[in-house]
């Protein structure tokens, strides 16, 4: 017993099992080429998003067709899923009275005849101010005539005076020469007496003249005076007829205003069909399509489904990846009811998506947080065609982002941090 204790090295006792060996050297072995491949396998950050395939063009997206009057459907022309081309009639409407377009009519041309009168009048007013302008100017020209002669008249019985001043200082100085020489004995009596008449007569002509000038004067003054009321009495009849014009012009600006809108009216009522707008489908009849069905001007009558020409995807992504995006991004999407294999990090080896490029970010969210971009195709020959891929069709898509390790990317996400930006964003260049 003794020699057999002998035999035994304590190592072998404390030395593990080989099979624990192995398997520590597996693990080991797995451990480091675990971190080789989280070290050097490359893996393609993506912001996600869902969203639906629309059409990029607003008028290829979906439309409701109005009914433009207020009246009763009298008949259908299309059904759910009917295909229309553009001008197709959709649906015939007829007005609640029947007689209103010949209603419309007829207002209309009496309208037209107090457009017409107003336009005559306004004519005929504006001859009148004419002609009185002319003979206001005539009726002043006639009164300065009128006042210029009596301003001559005013001279000559001025001259007049002055010269019965003259003679009359010349028979006063006669007339006391004669009295002088009488006194003297050098003239006879007879010589004073016809002296004195003489100095009398020159005295009366001397009053005369005076009230000759004056007479003169006051009939300046009333020719001018009444030159003054003619310029304003023609002047007053011209206004009068001037602001007849204006009143005539207006009533011809307000029945024009008048026709308009019962041109518009009569438009309307007249357009007692709807027609499609452009070519498509007519997605939803939203009048019950019921004949004599009473609707209000305004009303979707169907809803049409435009042939989409430019496809889109608009797609919301949570605002913490927004900062990452940019304009002309690829995306990958994978468009529901198609089969697909995505690996968001290798979308090499993704099997069922279609590429894509960011054309549209918008400038604010949708009120939740989420910002909607939009994605056209490179080349629209790699979507699905449009038989199969229908406005509205669901989408998933992945932004295309910069490339890290999977072991950074494993890292990144454990500890809650935001996505690596690779380069900062291009900024929108100002247009103006």
């Amino acid at each position: 017993m003794s020699e057999l204790n002998r035999a035994i090295d304590p190592m072998d006792l404390v030395r593990p099992a080989k099979p624990v060996t192995i398997l520590t050297r597996l693990m080991a072995i797995g451990l480091i080429s675990a971190a080789v491949v989280l070290a050097f396998t490359p893996w393609r950050q993506t912001a996600a998003g869902k969203g639906r395939v629309i059409a990029f063009a607003p008028s290829d997206r979906r439309q409701n067709l109005e009914a433009p009057i207020e009246g009763r459907v009298l008949r259908w022309m299309v059904r759910e899923g009917s295909r229309v081309k553009k001008g197709d009639v959709v649906v015939e409407l007829t007005d609640n009275d029947a007689a209103i377009l010949s209603r419309l009519r007829s207002e209309r041309d009496s309208v037209a005849r107090r457009i017409e009168a107003n336009r005559t009048r306004s004519e005929a007013i504006e001859e009148r101010a004419e002609i009185l302008m002319q003979s206001r100017t005539n009726g002043v020209a006639a009164a300065d005539a009128r006042t210029r002669m009596a301003t001559q008249r005013v001279l000559a019985a001025a001259q007049a005076r002055d010269l019965a001043i003259a003679a009359l200082e010349t028979a006063r100085v006669n007339a006391e020469r004669q009295r002088s020489l009488a006194s003297q004995g050098l003239a006879s009596q007879r010589q004073v007496e016809l002296a004195s008449l003489e100095e009398t007569r020159a005295r009366t002509d001397l009053d005369r003249a005076t009230a000759v000038l004056a007479s003169s004067r006051d009939e300046e003054a009333a020719l001018a005076a009444d030159r003054l009321k003619v310029q304003t009495d023609a002047s007053a009849a011209l206004n009068d007829a001037l602001a007849s014009r204006a009143a005539a012009e207006s009533e011809v600006a307000n029945a024009a205003a008048e026709l308009a809108r019962i041109e518009v009216r009569l438009a309307r009522q007249s357009a007692q069909t709807v027609t499609a707008p452009s070519e498509g489908t007519i997605f939803k009849i939203v009048a019950n399509g019921q004949s004599g069905e009473t609707v209000k001007a305004g009303d979707t009558l169907a809803v049409l489904v435009p042939d989409v020409k430019d496809r889109a995807v608009e797609l919301l992504i949570s605002g913490n990846d927004l900062p990452l995006v940019s304009d002309g991004s690829p995306v990958r999407l994978q468009f529901e009811g198609w089969p697909a294999l995505q690996f968001s990090g290798w979308p090499s080896v993704a099997v069922g998506t279609f590429g894509g490029t960011v054309s549209l970010i918008d400038a604010a969210d949708d009120g939740n947080g989420s910002f909607r971009i939009l994605v056209t195709p490179v080349n629209e020959a790699d979507w699905p065609d449009t038989h199969w891929l229908k406005q509205g069709a669901r989408v998933h898509g992945w932004v295309q982002l910069g490339e890290v390790s999977l072991g950074y990317e494993l890292w990144r996400q454990f500890n809650g941090f935001p996505q690596s930006l690779q380069k900062p964003p291009a900024t929108p260049k100002d247009k103006s």
